[in-house]
């Protein structure tokens, strides 16, 4: 094993002069960089309880303000007596995701109800009015719950229109193909912030007099319209990567459109760009953050909003740093979990290893 690493090293990091010097000048940056960081954010930085004097008088950095702001940061504008609801519809939405995780509920007769009942929990939490629970207007949601509902409605509206946008456009029939093709590229040519715009601004003054529709349900329908040209095209690369003689074969056995569609090409399709289904999917988690323009506070917004205090306004560099490992972590754990769907296919189509 010594050996082994010793040969390696050799060959990558020190098989020239040059290249050792490359080698060793890195390693004293990294070094150097690694000491700084670690004496700012752990040595010298002052823990959770502390007080805006202490951090003050310490050069390290401020964890303090996370504990302070958490609240404010992860709920937003909703009530401060409230709050408790909103983290009762996180935990809902945690509990919700981690049993469509699970293989034993990957079933269309299990996870649309499980959704459905699930995102009709969270928004009676929300809303409240009913119960005994305080109504909350929808426009005083915000946080972490906001960037939750958004990422979960973008994502449950946005597949199925994007598998559908995807056979549109290979469909046989033009109307319905051009048709298809011109969603697609009409969305997917103008920016986000200008759909949201349109969801919000433009689209109520086409409605009939006295008629609303909540602002947060278009700001989901526009977001997911969005997010669904652009996975309509990575479904339609799948498609297209699917052998001919699979189609061949399902018109050997008499098999109809939408049975050889659904049992035979989508699963396939699927399979095949699923790392790019995935990578939207995240990007979606993200695109959440636009919803500002349109004056409603995510989890990002919302910690930008709280950092006006001016007692706490220096240390927002610590608040930062807290939210982007919430996305990280949100992020990082969608990519992982794609990988272990990936090998649980690969090993099911393969069960005996044979290449």
């Amino acid at each position: 094993m010594q050996n082994a690493v010793a040969v390696w090293l050799r060959q990558h990091l020190f098989s020239s002069v040059l290249q050792s010097v490359l080698t060793l000048l890195l390693l004293a940056v990294l070094t150097w960089v690694a000491n700084a960081i670690l004496r700012w954010a752990v040595i010298d930085a002052v823990g959770f309880g502390a007080s805006a004097d202490q951090c003050r008088a310490a050069t390290g950095a401020c964890w303090a303000v996370i504990g302070e702001k958490y609240r404010p940061m992860l709920f937003g504008l909703y009530p401060y007596e409230q709050q408790w609801r909103a983290a009762l519809a996180v935990l809902v939405w945690f509990v919700t995701v981690g049993l469509s995780l699970s293989p034993r509920c990957w079933h269309s007769r299990l996870l649309w109800p499980l959704w459905l009942v699930s995102l009709a929990v969270m928004s009676l939490l929300m809303s409240g009015g009913v119960f005994g629970l305080a109504p909350v207007s929808s426009a005083d949601w915000g946080g972490l719950p906001l960037t939750l509902l958004l990422f979960s409605g973008t994502v449950i509206i946005g597949m199925p229109v994007s598998v559908m946008l995807a056979l549109g456009r290979r469909s046989p029939l033009p109307f319905l193909r051009g048709l298809s093709v011109i969603f697609i590229e009409g969305l997917r040519g103008v920016p986000l912030i200008t759909i949201l715009f349109v969801a919000v601004n433009v689209f109520p003054l086409f409605l009939p007099a006295g008629m609303e529709i909540n602002k947060l349900l278009r700001v989901i329908v526009g977001i997911a319209l969005f997010f669904a040209c652009y996975q309509a095209e990575v479904i339609r690369g799948g498609l297209q990567a699917v052998p001919r003689g699979q189609y061949e074969a399902a018109a050997a056995l008499n098999l109809g459109y939408w049975h050889t569609t659904s049992k035979i090409v989508l699963p396939q399709a699927l399979r095949i760009c699923l790392p790019a289904v995935t990578n939207h999917i995240i990007a979606a988690m993200k695109n959440s953050s636009f919803v500002i323009i349109i004056g409603l506070f995510d989890v990002l917004t919302a910690t930008t909003a709280v950092m006006q205090d001016p007692v706490w306004r220096r240390y927002y560099v610590e608040t930062y740093i807290f939210i982007a490992g919430l996305y990280l972590l949100f992020g990082l754990s969608l990519s992982r979990y794609a990988v272990w769907v990936e090998r649980r296919i690969d090993a099911h189509r393969n069960p005996e290893g044979v290449s």
